[in-house]
């Protein structure tokens, strides 16, 4: 591991919150993902499935948890099922993890072979009146590829029809959202990697580097922090670049004058970081990237301060448009006029600011919230305005990591360079200012 072990007792603690949650004589059913082909015989990394390992911590392809807190047998209230010990296996690719490991990692006393998973699923589901199966229902989640999960489903779909079936996503999506003070670490120590990295960049970024370039220095940077790697694909956006919401290809050379828009996060022990900053190539903002530049880091100041408990996303975001109005109108890109005489169903700010303000942050770099609840302590979201004038080619996003607490915003990425001189003079500075 590269990462130190995340204490079993964070893991018991989310699977009895998830219990207290269940129907009475309830059976639930995790699994976790698929190691996923390229093509001929090779796989991409394995990252395991967020809500298993919220609930065990075990990253390890073909584990399963089933949860049944009133089963008539103690052993059978939860069980974790891995992968047995494989000779050929251990040759290739080394052992996988041991039952005794497996039970020390995830605070689960009863570990077995995922051998023996569907005998005693079926004992189990016969004991239930209830079944409770997991499925990614993230707002935003476009995958066509079949998940366990949904394998699972439709296989118990069909073997027990007579069962009352519940969705488990509801629940961990509510408890997911409000994060225990271990996760506030993690993700504070994804986003001190992340600022590690940024500063490098700020020695590193000069007329005629690739983008490619600069995210080689990320990825350098993170690895050597004990990162895992991006927690997404790095984002380094130079010139027209950087009106591109989600430009990934990062295969352009930086160009005296220009702007780079940089979004990027560590990911450590599973939790993401999420970062955007935007610099001048040369080392120096024109007067007019700098007046953009500073309109978004008011926004974004202003917004940060509307992040306490008790704060309606509409309103939040109601407010957000209102301060993106004044400032489009502050930097003449828009009259007043033109605002009275908007329509409704088409905010005209959209057009400059076609994102949203904020998303969840933690075991996912885009954690799905309810946004019909409004912001609760123990929250970790983002705030990322941004202003994209095409005809000018400016880009321009600022992104931080903000934790809700009852006193107020905390920003975890605070020490991380944002303000116009302090950037200029790193960059002036060179390699290791």
């Amino acid at each position: 591991m590269r990462t130190p072990p995340i204490d079993p007792a964070f893991f018991a603690a989310n699977r009895n919150r998830l219990a207290a949650l269940l129907e009475p004589r309830s059976l639930a059913v995790l699994h976790g993902n698929d190691r996923m082909p390229t093509s001929g015989d090779g796989v991409h990394p394995f990252r395991q499935q967020s809500d298993l390992f919220y609930l065990c911590g075990i990253d390890q392809e073909e584990t399963v948890l089933l949860l049944f807190p009133q089963a008539r047998e103690a052993g059978d209230r939860e069980i974790l099922f891995v992968r047995p010990a494989d000779e050929r296996l251990a040759l290739w690719e080394g052992a996988p993890l041991a039952f005794e490991e497996a039970r020390r990692r995830s605070g689960v006393a009863t570990v077995r072979s995922v051998l023996e998973f569907e005998a005693a699923f079926r004992r189990l589901a016969l004991e239930a009146e209830r079944i409770y199966l997991n499925a990614n229902e993230h707002p935003r989640a476009a995958s066509e590829v079949e998940t366990r999960d949904a394998r699972f489903a439709r296989r118990c779909l069909g073997r027990f029809p007579l069962h009352r079936y519940e969705r488990l996503a509801p629940l961990l999506r509510r408890l997911r959202a409000v994060k225990s003070p271990i996760e506030i670490e993690l993700i504070r120590q994804a986003a001190e990697i992340t600022g590690a990295a940024f500063r490098r960049l700020l020695g590193f970024i000069r007329p005629g580097v690739w983008e490619f370039e600069i995210e080689a220095e990320i990825v350098h940077e993170f690895l050597r922090r004990r990162s895992r790697g991006p927690a997404f694909e790095p984002i380094v956006a130079s010139g027209e670049n950087a009106c591109v919401l989600h430009y990934v290809h990062n295969d352009r050379c930086c160009r005296a004058g220009e702007l780079v828009l940089l979004d990027f996060g560590a990911e450590y022990a599973h939790y993401a970081g999420d970062l955007s900053r935007t610099v001048p190539v040369s080392g120096r903002f024109s007067p007019r990237q700098r007046q953009v530049y500073e309109a978004v880091l008011r926004v974004q100041k202003a917004a940060i301060a509307l992040m306490r408990p008790g704060t309606p996303w509409a309103a939040y975001h109601e407010e957000v448009r209102r301060l993106v109005e004044e400032e489009l109108v502050g930097l003449g890109v828009i009259s007043r006029a033109e605002l009275r005489d908007q329509p409704a169903e088409r905010p005209l700010y959209k057009t400059w600011f076609p994102h949203g303000i904020s998303h969840g942050l933690g075991l996912d770099v885009h954690d799905a919230v309810d946004p019909e609840d409004p912001f609760q302590a123990g929250m970790v979201l983002t705030c990322e305005p941004g202003l994209y004038l095409r005809e000018e080619t400016i880009g321009v996003r600022i992104e931080n990591d903000i934790w809700i607490t009852p006193e107020g915003p905390v920003d975890l990425t605070a020490g991380i360079p944002r303000e116009v001189e302090e950037i200029e003079a790193l960059m002036a500075a060179g390699p290791g200012a």
